[in-house]
């Protein structure tokens, strides 16, 4: 499979509704955090999300509603969050959503800290800054997505965390986006195009059982 083929949308795909998508998807991830407090458990978080999706009007999702607190902040999207976990007064937490508006998809992710917790509050910071840093390589150098993420995995090395390489990036577009093909971003041998693939950071404490995530699209224009 080329880069074109990898790169493929549907008839109705358009890049404006794409960023729509995304400015919604943002809109609803903050609805979210709005709502998350001291004691609440991830269950209770997911389905609190959903009263924040009726009220925007989400057309559906195409991912489940990934809330991880404290410890399950270092699993991936696939690994199973421990259970019975809840905010803690000086804890850290990160939604994951991914979502349909207008027939587009959004997806978007972010690490909050409730309290005072400095190192947890440092590494939330740390998962937006190289997220910007891997962009801002996208935009001025053209690299392909495996290079982004050999760039990404340095910095992170450099910055003191501990870089998650099960995490890679992934496509999106007018919804199903698995229609159109895709794959990891990670994996990907041309420089991607703007308005396709989520990049997606994760990283974690080099010793301590917790870590941060961010992810937002690849796009000319910062969020």
């Amino acid at each position: 499979m080329d880069g074109h083929d990898r790169e493929a949308v549907g008839g109705r795909f358009d890049p404006a509704l794409m960023l729509r998508a995304r400015e919604r998807t943002w809109t609803a991830l903050r609805g979210i955090q709005a709502r998350m407090r001291v004691g609440i458990s991830e269950q209770e978080a997911q389905a609190e999300a959903m009263q924040v999706f009726q009220a925007l009007g989400v057309e559906r999702l195409w991912h489940p509603v990934i809330v991880r607190i404290g410890p399950n902040t270092t699993k991936t999207y696939r690994q199973p969050s421990q259970p019975d976990v809840q905010l803690g007064e000086n804890d850290s937490y990160f939604i994951d959503l991914g979502l349909v508006f207008d027939g587009h998809e959004g997806d978007v992710g972010d690490t909050f800290v409730t309290g005072h917790a400095p190192e947890r509050l440092a590494c939330a910071q740390a998962a937006r800054e190289l997220h910007r840093e891997v962009a801002h390589v996208w935009r001025h150098e053209g690299l392909s997505g495996q290079k982004l993420y050999d760039y990404a995995c340095e910095r992170a090395a450099a910055m003191g965390w501990r870089f998650n390489h099960a995490i890679k990036g992934h496509r999106v577009s007018d919804f199903p986006h698995s229609v159109h093909k895709g794959g990891n971003l990670g994996d990907f041998e041309h420089k991607p195009a703007q308005g396709l693939w989520i990049l997606e950071i994760q990283i974690a404490h080099p010793t301590e059982p917790f870590g941060a995530f961010y992810e937002d699209l690849l796009a000319e224009a910062a969020p």
